[in-house]
């Protein structure tokens, strides 16, 4: 589940910088435009954000089952000995 959470991060972090390069191009300052300088801006920072915690979720979630996984073969190893 960590490697899903990781390309989903990935995913908002790419849009998230193509949401900020919008800001800074003239694309967002023409007439017409789907929404002003401001706005792209916050959708940027915004899609940021949740792209750490959800980065964030996939590091507890592969650092959670590691954690499970050598539990289990310490257990394994009491059984044996």
């Amino acid at each position: 589940m960590g490697r899903n959470l990781y390309i989903l991060a990935a995913t908002l972090l790419v849009l998230s910088l193509v949401s900020c390069g919008l800001a800074y191009t003239n694309i967002a300052q023409q007439p017409g435009s789907p929404g002003d300088v401001s706005l792209w801006r916050t959708t940027g920072l915004g899609l940021f954000v949740v792209a750490l915690v959800v980065a964030l979720a996939g590091i507890l979630s592969a650092l959670f089952e590691q954690a499970e996984r050598r539990a289990e073969e310490d257990r394994r190893q009491r059984r044996k000995s």
